[in-house]
C-alpha cells in the first residue's frame, strides 16, 4: 500500500469522527463508562490483593522447638528455615520472651504467671516464619518436616491453616467478580459501539456498494472505519485515564489516613497500579473501536 493511499484511508478515519459528531459522542460517552468502571475495578481489585499481601506477611508459621537446644542447633534451624523458597522473613522468640509475651497477652491476669520462671515454663522457643506466598505453607511445613536432623529438634508446627485457606478464596473470588464484570461490560461495549458505527456506515451504503462494483477490497473500504474506531479508543483512554486518575487521588486522599490508622494496611498510589490501567485501557479502547467496527460492517460489504 503506498503513502497516498495509505493517508487517504487514515484521513477518511478521521473525517468520521468528526464528522459525525453525534454517534463519534454517544460511542465516546459509553466507552468512557466501561473504562471507567474497568478502572474502578482494577483500582479495588489491586488494592485487595495488597491488602491480602499484607495480611499474609502478618500469618506466620509458627516453629515450635525443643528445651536445652545449644545455640549452634536453634542456628542450624533458623538457617534452614531461610534456605526454604517463599519463605520471607524468619524471627527467633526466646524461652523467656515466650514467657513475656504470654504476661503480656494476659495482661490483668498476668499473676496467673507469676510462679514461673524465665527457664521454667511451658512456653516453647519458637520462630515466627512469614511467607512470600500463604498458599505455599503447606510446602514449607512439609520441607521442614523432611530434614530428620531439623524435625528431631522441633515439638510442632503451628499453622493457621482457616485463615490462609479463606485469605485465598477472597483473593480468588475478588479476581473472578472483576473478571466477569470486565468481560460484561466489554460485551456490551462491543455491541453498543459497534450499533453507532453501524449508523455512520448505513449513512454511506450506497457509496460502499458503489466502491465495491468498481473493485475496491473489503480491507480498503473497512480501513477508515477501522481507523475511525481506533480514534475514539485512543481518545477514550486519555480521557477515562485522566478521570480515574482524578477519582483515585481524591479517594486517596480522603481514605488513605482512615485506613492506615484503623487497619495498618497501606493502599495503593496511583502510580502503583498506572501502568495496568493503562495497558487495560489501550488493549480495550482500541479492540473494542476496532472489533465493533469490522462487525458492524459485515453486511454492507456483502455486495
Amino acid at each position: 500500500m503506498n503513502y497516498n493511499i495509505l493517508s487517504y484511508l487514515i484521513g477518511e478515519g478521521f473525517k468520521n469522527v468528526f464528522k459525525n459528531k453525534k454517534s463519534t459522542f454517544a460511542a465516546l460517552i459509553i466507552m468512557l463508562a466501561t473504562m471507567i468502571t474497568m478502572g474502578l475495578g482494577i483500582a479495588g481489585a489491586e488494592n485487595i490483593t495488597s491488602v491480602i499481601k499484607q495480611i499474609e506477611e502478618d500469618v506466620p508459621i509458627n516453629v515450635f522447638v525443643k528445651d536445652g537446644l545449644s545455640a549452634s542447633e536453634l542456628n542450624e534451624i533458623e538457617d534452614y528455615i531461610k534456605s526454604i523458597e517463599t519463605v520471607n522473613s524468619v524471627t527467633f522468640t526466646s524461652k523467656a520472651d515466650a514467657l513475656k509475651n504470654a504476661k503480656e497477652k494476659l495482661a490483668n491476669n498476668a499473676d496467673l504467671l507469676e510462679k514461673y520462671t524465665e527457664t521454667n515454663h511451658p512456653f516453647k522457643a519458637s520462630y515466627s516464619v512469614t511467607l512470600t506466598d500463604l498458599k505455599k505453607s503447606g510446602d514449607v511445613v512439609n520441607a521442614i518436616n523432611a530434614s530428620d536432623s531439623i524435625k528431631e529438634k522441633i515439638v510442632e508446627i503451628g499453622t493457621s491453616d482457616t485463615l490462609i485457606t479463606g485469605l485465598n478464596k477472597a483473593d480468588k473470588g475478588v479476581k473472578i467478580l472483576f473478571f466477569s464484570l470486565g468481560i460484561l461490560l466489554v460485551i456490551v461495549s462491543i455491541v453498543i459501539i459497534g450499533n453507532t458505527i453501524k449508523l455512520t456506515v448505513h449513512a454511506r451504503r450506497r457509496e460502499i456498494s458503489i466502491m465495491k462494483y468498481v473493485g475496491a477490497t473489503n480491507n480498503f473500504i473497512r480501513a477508515p472505519f477501522i481507523v475511525e474506531g481506533i480514534v475514539i479508543g485512543v481518545i477514550a483512554t486519555a480521557i477515562s485515564t485522566l478521570i480515574l486518575g482524578g477519582i483515585y487521588h481524591f479517594a486517596y486522599s480522603k481514605l488513605s489516613n482512615i485506613v492506615i490508622s484503623n487497619t495498618r494496611f497501606n493502599l495503593l498510589e496511583f502510580s502503583s497500579i498506572f501502568q495496568n490501567v493503562i495497558i487495560v485501557y489501550a488493549v480495550l479502547g482500541i479492540g473494542i473501536g476496532v472489533l465493533g467496527s469490522v462487525l458492524s460492517m459485515k453486511k454492507y460489504l456483502k455486495v
